[in-house]
């Protein structure tokens, strides 16, 4: 759950770094009043985000090793994200 303010890390997305973002699958939708829960998606509701940053996340050590039959592989990792931050909820 989100809301208006907050500074997300997803996925690695296609835009630049000071561009808007919109989310259009949106599951639930909750205020003080009421909450909507979609069947499986709300129409018509939509997320605003603004990219704050692109960049890789710290190594992430991958390593593999079978006992008994001298079998061992190192492998590093580095996940690409992008950080937004929500602007608005419609």
């Amino acid at each position: 759950m989100v809301k208006e303010g907050d500074k997300l890390k997803l996925g690695k997305l296609l835009a630049n770094e000071g561009d808007s973002v919109e989310f259009g699958e949106v599951l639930l939708v909750a205020d003080k009043k009421e909450i909507k829960i979609g069947t499986p998606l709300i129409e018509g509701a939509k997320v605003s985000a603004k990219v704050l940053k692109q960049g890789r996340s710290k190594k992430v050590i991958v390593f593999h090793y079978h006992s008994k039959t001298r079998y061992k592989k190192k492998a590093g990792h580095r996940q690409h994200f992008t950080q937004v931050e929500i602007t608005g909820i419609k």
